[in-house]
């Protein structure tokens, strides 16, 4: 099996540190080059301490599901001989708190649109297969104990 890897790195600065007011800004650094500005959420950092224009582990988190369903759906629906010109999903991902009184992100949806063309079109019935497929496939939905849900939509290109 394959391996995954991500260089993760902060610095203090200046900053005191035990007084905790550094700042929670880092970078993501990945195998094929990619520098990622990170930071904890302002949800749970306050600004400055944290940055809001950088991405979050949360959003992260959100994101890697939804790309993983997506290149899933989209070879799938290649194998099926549908042509699919646009997917865009607008993720979420919703905190609760556990049992324990600590915080997680119990449900994530995924609200794909999907653009079809061509001759072979899938009704809502076959969207949803693929988008069950999909799911099924997705190594990270396999991989963490939130609820996903999916409900996206579709349309044929004009």
């Amino acid at each position: 099996m394959s391996s995954h890897v991500a260089t993760i790195e902060w610095q203090r600065a200046d900053a005191v540190f035990v007084d905790n007011r550094y700042s929670r800004a880092h970078q993501w650094q990945f195998d094929g080059g990619a520098v990622v500005p990170a930071s904890s959420s302002p949800h749970v950092v306050r600004v400055p301490l944290s940055n809001p224009a950088n991405v979050d582990p949360e959003e992260a988190f959100v994101a890697s599901l939804s790309s993983c369903h997506m290149l899933w759906f989209l070879d799938i629906a290649r194998s099926a001989g549908y042509v699919v010109d646009r997917y865009v999903d607008h993720a979420t991902g919703h905190m609760q708190r556990g049992a324990d009184g600590k915080s997680w992100i119990a449900l994530v949806e995924l609200m794909p649109a999907v653009v079809f063309s061509g001759a072979k079109i899938p009704d809502d019935a076959g969207l949803e297969q693929l988008h069950h497929k999909a799911h099924e496939e997705c190594f990270l939905a396999r991989s963490v104990k939130s609820e996903i849900r999916i409900a996206g939509t579709w349309s044929h290109a004009a």
